[in-house]
């Protein structure tokens, strides 16, 4: 496959693209953790090595005035800017805080750009001077976290070998503080079959998120799941509704941590996964990439200015982000027209034929688009690798929300006097 590989052509005749709602900005291409199953580093796409380690000055202003462009064209009031890596922080606070301030500068007048970052937090916990920086454009903070030490530590390691649970836990610490407790947006955690679901949901709340975002690994059926080396073909029809057609740990771990967020007397957190799943299955709609039909609003900008998919294809080809756009030559409405994203914007008509013929398709949505990827046939036109897990979970809520409805709408029983 070359960098330019692309889905076809979405058939004439089908609505208008979407316009781009997120621009994620790869401020830095480096990291200062090598986690085993890192999509970035770890995967099939290695683009990273011929790229800059950080942006420079005029790509952020380039990128910008494209953000701002797209911004006035579909009349946005606002719009979301994802700092992303690599690992972000490594930029440092000089050239962080002229990074904010040249996108909120170019923005002004306009949308008002809201900041987001994910990090793994060492940074935060070494160098004093980024939270105040972070702090005085508002950028909402995303941290990185495993679980359980030893949970951690298995997989997020420095390149000498050493833990990073602990610099984490630190810097978790500091946002958790009243000063700077309205940056912190939550923590993601990659899902480990190998590790106890109540452990890691017990450790993951010792830091008081105010949400959850479990995610699957990143596979294909090229590159199956951790403990599913088997799940190299795709299935030829969907498993049937309250039945499986193979193993689903991963829906066993996210059965055992949904009973237990469900049932708590309380809430306390967010679990972004279960939430969507829920509203998908009552008649609503959701926002994330991973479950539902809502079509991409999602464009990367890499450190060199290249204009891409999502960072997750980088699991399935060598090149499979990429458009051949960039933001010194073209704008955000020639990459939302470029096939590989009206590919994604197609709702059910975007599935494969098994997931069409799927009565969970509407909820699951096919699951994660990179985890559809198989090198035989239409690329991404499988099911998820990850098909009989979701299937599984989607099941498992669709039952626990029927048995609270009907609770809730059963006549009442008339206690005789």
């Amino acid at each position: 496959m070359s960098a330019t590989s692309a889905p076809p052509a979405a058939p004439a005749g089908e609505t208008e693209s979407v316009p781009f709602r997120q621009f994620l900005l790869k401020i830095h291409s480096r990291c200062n953790l090598a986690c085993t199953y890192c999509y970035m580093y770890e995967a099939a796409d290695q683009s990273w090595r011929q790229r800059p380690r950080s942006m420079a000055p005029a790509i952020v202003r380039g990128a910008a005035r494209s953000i701002a462009e797209h911004a006035r064209e579909h009349g946005l009031a606002e719009v979301h800017v994802v700092l992303h890596g690599g690992e972000p922080l490594l930029v440092g606070a000089e050239r962080l805080e002229e990074l904010l301030g040249t996108v909120t500068e170019v923005l002004a007048g306009s949308a008002t750009p809201r900041f987001t970052m994910q990090t793994n937090g060492i940074r935060l916990a070494e160098d004093p001077r980024l939270l105040p920086v972070l702090d005085r454009y508002g950028v909402r903070i995303g941290v990185s976290l495993d679980g359980t030490p030893a949970d951690h530590d298995r997989h997020r390691r420095r390149p000498d070998g050493r833990g990073s649970h602990e610099a984490t836990a630190r810097a978790l610490e500091l946002l958790n503080d009243p000063a700077h407790r309205h940056l912190y947006a939550g923590l993601l955690c990659v899902i480990d079959t190998a590790a106890d679901p109540l452990e890691t949901y017990e450790a993951l709340l010792r830091f008081a998120p105010p949400r959850l975002d479990l995610l699957l690994p990143h596979a294909t059926w090229q590159a199956p799941p951790p403990g599913l080396a088997a799940r190299t073909s795709p299935p030829a029809a969907p498993p049937p509704p309250g039945a499986q057609a193979g193993p689903a740990p991963y829906a066993a771990w996210l059965r055992t941590v949904f009973d237990r967020w469900y049932g708590a007397p309380r809430r306390e957190t967010g679990v972004r996964l279960f939430e969507e799943i829920m509203a998908l299955l009552l008649g609503g709609g959701a926002r994330s990439e991973s479950v539902g039909l809502t079509p991409v609003d999602l464009v990367v900008v890499e450190t060199d200015g290249a204009i891409e998919q999502a960072d997750s294809l980088k699991v399935s080809y060598p090149g499979a982000p990429g458009t051949g756009l960039h933001v010194s030559r073209n704008s955000f409405a020639e990459a939302a027209a470029h096939p590989a994203f009206r590919a994604r914007q197609r709702g059910f008509a975007g599935l494969g034929p098994v997931c069409r013929s799927c009565v969970r398709s509407h909820v699951c949505g096919g699951g994660l688009y990179a985890h559809r990827y198989a090198p035989a046939g239409d690329l991404f036109s499988a099911p998820s690798v990850y098909c009989d897990d979701l299937a599984v979970l989607v099941d498992h809520i669709g039952a626990r929300l029927r048995q609270d409805v009907a609770e809730l709408t059963a006549p009442r029983r008339k206690v005789a006097l």
